[in-house]
This record gives C-alpha cells, structure tokens and sequence, in this order.
C-alpha cells in the first residue's frame, strides 16, 4: 500500500515562505507523476505543481508560476514544494498525490491521482 506523509505546513505572513516535504514509501517513485494540490473552499482540490519523477518534468499552475517550485529528492523517495512570497489566497490545505502518469500531467487534474496524503495546512495572513 503506498504510503504518502506530508509535512512543513504551517502559518506565515504575506510575503512569507514555506516549504512543504512529501515522503513516498512503498512505491515505484522513479516511474510516476507526483504532485501538489491543495483543497480551496467552494473550489475543490485544485492542482498546483506536478513533477514526471523518472524525467524530471515539472508542471505549474499559472497562480504559482514564479513562485513555488517542485523538487525531489530520490534517495530519500520525497518531494517537495518551496513556496515564497505566498499570498493570502495561497491558503489551503495542500496535499500531496501519487500515481503513474496521467496522458495530460500538465492539466494538473486531481482526479488523475489515487494514491493522497492526509495533507498539511497553510494559513497566510495579510
């Protein structure tokens, strides 16, 4: 069963930084998409960032582009989400997913993931 743990979450301040860890355990994690998303109210859980692990390929949603960056850490099976310059409206509980890559990762479609974390939450205040 995989496994998926997040943890980083927190409360920042506008302009504030965080950065968010993702630990896969018991599973392929060279040969699948892993990602970010996070769960807005009234919008659902709504894509961030998605990386190709074996490639390297990221994805992003255009309100993060610049901002938060996707990365891995192989040896240690996690990936990870920096965050900077985080905005009121970057608050959320953000989640990380796992799967084998969807045809159109770069649609950042929640719906293509089965396998989620409980989550973790950031708050950014204004």
């Amino acid at each position: 069963q995989v496994q998926l743990v997040e943890s980083g979450g927190g409360s920042v301040q506008a302009g504030g930084s965080l950065r968010l860890s993702c630990t896969a355990s018991r599973y392929t994690y060279s040969k699948s998409c892993m990602g970010w998303f996070r769960l807005v109210p009234g919008k659902g859980r709504e894509g961030v960032a998605v990386m190709e692990t074996g490639r390297g390929i990221t994805y992003y949603a255009d309100s993060v582009k610049g901002r938060f960056t996707i990365s891995q850490d192989n040896a240690k099976n996690t990936l990870y989400l920096q965050m900077n310059t985080l905005k009121p409206e970057d608050t959320a509980m953000y989640a990380c997913a796992a799967d084998r890559c969807p045809l159109a990762p770069w649609l950042l479609l929640a719906e293509d993931f089965a396998h989620w974390g409980q989550g973790t939450q950031v708050t950014v205040s204004s």
